[in-house]
């Protein structure tokens, strides 16, 4: 399974409006899925929605086409949160 955190509006995709309750979704994980396919699994359009991605809590600047591995865990932040991050 992937886990997959969102943030700010995206949240919203989790069914989640309380800021206090994470928003969380979990898509069962398959060989050769990207997070791209991912985020779009979840309804997100990763290239006008997303604007930081975090996996396994390391930003990841290329992360839209990596590869997810099973039990990788994801921070996606949307573009009105976007952060500067080195």
């Amino acid at each position: 399974m992937i886990e997959v955190h969102l943030y700010g509006d995206l949240r919203r995709y989790a069914g989640k409006t309380d800021p206090r309750e994470e928003a969380i979704v979990w898509i069962p994980y398959r060989p050769g899925l990207t997070v791209a396919d991912v985020l779009r699994e979840i309804g997100i359009d990763p290239e006008r929605e997303v604007s930081n991605i975090f996996i396994n809590g390391h930003y990841d600047y290329h992360a839209r086409s990596r590869p997810i591995q099973d039990r990788d865990r994801l921070g996606v932040f949307p573009r009105n949160m976007a952060l500067l991050y080195c």
